[in-house]
């Protein structure tokens, strides 16, 4: 398959402006770093702290415990609610 090449300048304040097709999949953090000459730019999935735990080898059992329970389907009784239609029936 071969790819079509975009040539890019780099501007006064040392910036490369990235043509707009190839804007629609951008991610929004990036790793960069050089490889044989070339400068790779590699997305990256920020993770909230708050969730790093999940992450963590050792909560596995703990992660696959969640799965399953949110693969069960919920089934809670909110009991009656003809207390609060008007004139009590319905």
């Amino acid at each position: 398959m071969k790819t079509k090449t975009d040539f890019v300048k780099v501007d006064s304040r040392n910036r490369i402006t990235i043509p707009k097709k190839l804007t629609q999949k951008l991610a929004y953090i990036y790793k960069i770093y050089e490889k044989n000459g070339s400068i790779i730019l590699e997305p990256v999935q920020e993770i909230p702290e708050e969730e790093k735990w999940l992450f963590d080898p050792k909560n596995k059992a703990i992660v696959d415990e969640l799965k399953i329970a949110l693969k069960q389907k919920a089934n809670i009784d909110l009991g009656s609610f003809k207390k609060y239609l008007k004139n009590g029936s319905k």
